[in-house]
């Protein structure tokens, strides 16, 4: 077997078709793009039928490209859209079949926590979460038809975007934090259901990345420049770094991998969370934080004197201890 040949039996996505939703744009259209090259047909939900964009580079590329207009704030909508897309076309669908779906439609909503409206909650949870699970729950009905225990059909595959904010609490987010915590047990949660059944779920975390949602946070010179300190490898992500994460979740080469969610942050996890001593002078204000990524290498001199006590699992920023 030739490379290309051992490439495509683990990455090729010939003759699937993936329902993609947030793919207008950003990440969720660097994913649909991602898995056209890698040979799937595209469904492509959308608010907006005028952005024609990914669906004409999709077809650019030789895939199939169908766009279906549903409001992901709309619940009776997102509970029809399925059936629509799957349903026969004698009972008035459009007969498609879906192989792949990635849930990538997301808004975000910024207030402090004690004047975050109901309506931004509402719709916060009904974007980032609700439309989610009933996407997930319409499209694993209609994937389990065609498998299970001796079927010989490639297995079906569900990638729902996750975030940073599904182990983190962020400020100013709560809706968002509360929706991506809750697509981390929905994963694993319908993972533990559908994996013997034919069907992997897996998430993607996107850390910081430069898109319209953090555009805010890009243009703030205090926010942006703490963020970047904190990335190890150096930089903003960029919607192009989660195309090898989707193909390989949408594949046969993840065929043996349920219930997880893989990030791909710049290594801000590995560097932002666990135990981190924090070392504090006589006067109780913070002088620097041991990060193994900062000092490989390098020999850190300080006087041992004027070290007073450390603190554990301290945040970023300049701290004083109470």
């Amino acid at each position: 077997m030739s490379t290309n040949e051992f490439l495509s039996s683990l990455f090729s996505l010939e003759g699937r078709t993936a329902l993609v939703t947030g793919g207008t744009r950003g990440i969720g259209q660097k994913i649909a793009l991602a898995l056209a090259k890698a040979g799937a047909d595209l469904i492509l939900i959308q608010r907006n039928l005028d952005n024609q964009d990914t669906a004409t580079e999709a077809r650019q590329l030789g895939r199939k490209a169908t766009v279906v207009q549903c409001d992901l704030t709309d619940k009776v909508q997102i509970g029809a859209i399925v059936q629509k897309i799957t349903g026969s076309e004698d009972a008035g669908g459009m007969g498609l079949v879906v192989d792949i779906l990635v849930n990538c439609g997301g808004i975000q909503r910024r207030a402090p926590a004690e004047i975050f409206t109901d309506e931004n909650w509402s719709e916060v949870l009904q974007v980032n979460l609700n439309a989610v699970w009933t996407l997930s729950r319409d499209c694993g009905a209609h994937m389990l038809k065609t498998r299970g225990v001796g079927s010989t059909n490639p297995r079906g595959k569900i990638i729902n975007i996750a975030s940073l904010l599904s182990y983190q609490g962020g400020l100013t987010v709560p809706a968002y934090a509360a929706a991506k915590h809750g697509v981390l047990g929905l994963i694993k949660a319908l993972s533990n259901e559908w994996s013997p059944k034919g069907i992997n779920v897996n998430g993607i975390s996107p850390g910081y990345i430069a898109t319209e949602m953090n555009t805010a946070l890009i243009a703030d010179p205090v926010r942006s420049r703490q963020i970047m300190e904190r990335i190890p490898i150096g930089r903003w992500g960029a919607p192009e770094d989660f195309e090898g994460a989707v193909v390989f979740l949408a594949s046969r080469a993840s065929d043996y991998v349920c219930g997880e969610t893989l990030v791909v942050d710049g290594g801000w996890m590995a560097r932002c969370c666990g135990p981190r001593p924090v070392f504090v002078n006589k006067s109780k204000t913070f002088l620097f934080e041991i990060m193994m990524s900062e000092y490989v290498g390098r020999t850190v001199n300080f006087s041992p004197e004027s070290i007073v006590f450390v603190i554990w699992n301290a945040g970023p920023g300049n701290h004083k201890v109470q």
